[in-house]
């Protein structure tokens, strides 16, 4: 084992990305691996399941990806991941599907011990940097930001207004994003946050995420009105840049919005219906008042840059199509 890690370490940077798994955590581990320099190390829950394979046929992954059984609430499991790592994102969080009877448990537990066990591995093993995965969910349920202003990276979601509305998703995100800064400033731990809005993109695996779910179901034709919303969306791809522009900037500290494109539902349908025009989409679309805008000016600042919306919504069709979803 001994001269195996040796080899390992003369390959390049060693890096963990937890949940890797997930929608953007195997976008993170096929760019990290695209890189060359970067070993990897992907935490999942069983190394064996098909559902982790597409990870495996990654190009190099047989020579810079290992892939390690571990469960986040577990502190020895999470500390002998990082261990010897120069650099941890930390990605992996509960998102709840549909409404949980015991938030506290299912949700928001996982979310910040998950954290604060990452956080505290990383910082007994003299990690350079983490970077956490948060969202835009621990930005805007602030119901004391001044309306009609976009966003930006000092508005923290408010715990109380979440608690109220049953947000739990939400409420955990703002928990853990808090717990990281909050150790950081403990200890001098080097955290950097990304709050992606909602996430699409292509789907490297076969198993539809929360955020896919949402357009997946403009196709369904079984509702012909919707509420014309404004979206804010951020192509998973991007998102990933973000994620080791963070890492590898220096200058990189504190928390970058990220978010591309606010688009209305109704401006959404015309594009898809232009590219895909045999579907049956929402014909009748109802306005609605709420309607958030978020400001990435911070994330643009350290040299973020983002593809087309049209670009993000065919390429979601064609994975989609590609895996039988859409018949």
């Amino acid at each position: 084992m001994r001269r195996d890690k040796v080899s390992m370490e003369a390959a390049g940077k060693t890096v963990c990305v937890t949940g890797a798994g997930g929608f953007v955590a195997s976008w993170l581990v096929k760019l990290l691996l695209s890189r060359g320099q970067y070993m990897v190390r992907g935490t999942v829950r069983d190394p064996g399941a098909s559902k982790n394979a597409h990870l495996k046929a990654l190009d190099d992954a047989g020579e810079r990806l290992q892939l390690l059984k571990a469960d986040l609430l577990d502190y020895n499991n999470v500390a002998s991941a990082v261990s010897g790592c120069e650099g941890v994102f930390h990605v992996a969080s509960p998102v709840p599907s549909g409404r949980s009877s015991n938030p506290e448990v299912e949700v928001i537990g996982p979310a910040v011990t998950g954290t604060a066990n990452v956080l505290k591995a990383c910082y007994e093993a003299k990690v350079g940097r983490v970077v956490v995965v948060s969202s835009i969910a621990a930005v805007s349920n602030n119901p004391n930001w001044p309306k009609g202003k976009a966003f930006d990276e000092d508005s923290w979601s408010d715990e109380e207004y979440c608690r109220k509305n049953e947000d739990w998703y939400n409420l955990s995100k703002t928990l853990a994003e808090r717990e990281a800064f909050a150790y950081a400033e403990k200890t001098g731990l080097d955290v950097v946050a990304i709050c992606p809005s909602l996430v699409l993109g292509p789907l490297m695996q076969s198993t539809i995420n929360a955020s896919s779910k949402i357009l997946l179901n403009y196709f369904k034709g079984d509702r012909d009105t919707v509420e014309n919303r404004l979206r804010n969306i951020v192509d998973v791809r991007d998102v990933t840049d973000a994620l080791l522009l963070a890492y590898e900037k220096p200058e990189a500290s504190g928390r970058y919005i990220c978010s591309s494109h606010p688009i209305k539902v109704s401006d959404m349908i015309s594009i898809l219906k232009n590219l895909y025009p045999t579907y049956s989409y929402p014909k009748n679309f109802v306005e609605v008042e709420e309607n958030f805008v978020y400001n990435s000016e911070k994330l643009q600042k350290l040299g973020w840059t983002f593809r087309p919306i049209d670009e993000t919504l065919r390429d979601c069709v064609e994975s989609y199509k590609a895996f039988g979803f859409l018949n």
